[in-house]
């Protein structure tokens, strides 16, 4: 599985509170499961982005699946690919 983050705007007018974007993840979860995906980590942020999203997707078919599963839910996602630092200084070396 690779490692995918994803930086994430919340469009405010779609939602009431806070805590109904915060049980969208667990409707996003769900989603998720069905396209063989799992969330490591999700961040609340300050700043522009109001989420890091880490996940484990088997490739990228799957992140677009998951991307528009974000966009019907009302989420905006910028998403990049993430490689192990260990694996990254492997690289280098060579």
């Amino acid at each position: 599985m690779q490692t995918w983050l994803s930086l994430v705007e919340a469009d405010g007018t779609e939602f009431q509170d806070l805590q109904e974007l915060a049980s969208l993840w667990g409707d996003i979860s769900l989603e998720l499961e069905e396209i063989d995906a799992e969330i490591k980590d999700t961040y609340a942020l300050l700043g522009r982005y109001d989420f890091l999203l880490v996940f484990e997707a088997p490739d990228r078919d799957s992140v677009f699946e998951l991307s528009l599963a974000a966009e019907r839910h009302g989420l905006d996602m910028s998403t990049m690919e993430g490689v192990p630092i260990e694996h990254f200084g492997s690289l280098v070396k060579e």
